[in-house]
């Protein structure tokens, strides 16, 4: 007979698990249907996200964010080659393939492969990407990059406890909230409670299907509106 005993003691410290290392993202290129997710180019990129970054229509845009605004583009640009060749975060491009321009950037971090576990952050989305079907497209494809060819089996997305549209798109993402840590950061002198999001890889193949019924072409009408939401997909 089984040792009952044997396996309510092995469940007690969890389930075992594949426990070979993930591997570290690398600064490849992962082409969608409306955006490329590239890796950084100071020189193009700095002058075409400065401009949809700064202004009247963009002033809310660094309310949440680490950083910015900037005071003019070669300030910007500086910061921009700095992410070009930090490893973690290792940031990324957001690239509309109709027009060939930058409207954004994305980064993986607080990588640990050990654990297999990887944060999706460091979103700057302009105006032209904010609530368009790109940037769903370019957070898929991050998420399959990250769970499919990397192997990671956790993939984070945190935020400032205040920035309510970034809570609500982690749930239309498939992300599910794990909780507030309290007095987590100090941002621009101020401070920071922390909103915890995550999605596992075990929920990875339905979060997928969702996604790929919502990108297709046959889910928007002729004016590109949405005929089905995401979270019902």
């Amino acid at each position: 007979m089984p040792d009952k005993t044997a396996e309510a003691s092995v469940s007690a410290v969890g389930d075992l698990v594949d426990s070979r290392p993930a591997e570290r993202p690398r600064r490849v290129t992962i082409e969608g249907r409306i955006v490329t997710v590239r890796p950084i180019e100071p020189e193009i990129d700095a002058p075409e996200l400065y401009s949809a970054s700064h202004g009247a229509e963009a002033e809310q845009l660094w309310r949440y964010l680490a950083e910015g605004p900037f005071a003019n583009c070669a300030s910007f640009e500086e910061k921009l080659v700095q992410k070009a060749h930090s490893s973690d975060p290792m940031y990324f491009a957001i690239v509309d393939r109709a027009s060939g321009r930058a409207v954004g950037h994305a980064s993986y971090l607080r990588i640990d492969p050990g654990n297999r576990v990887i944060e999706v952050g460091g979103l700057l989305f302009t105006p032209g990407l904010q609530k368009t079907a790109g940037a769903t497209e370019a957070m898929y494809l991050m998420a399959r990059h990250g769970f499919e060819d990397l192997r990671y089996r956790r993939y984070e997305w945190k935020c400032h406890a205040l920035n309510e549209p970034s809570r609500k798109a982690a749930l239309r993402l498939g992300f599910t909230f794990e909780g507030v840590f309290r007095q987590h950061m100090i941002v621009k002198g101020r401070n920071r409670d922390t909103a915890w999001f995550a999605m596992l890889n075990s929920e990875w193949p339905a979060r997928k299907a969702a996604f790929e019924r919502w990108l297709d072409p046959s889910n928007f009408d002729s004016a590109g509106r949405q005929k089905t939401r995401l979270q019902s997909a």
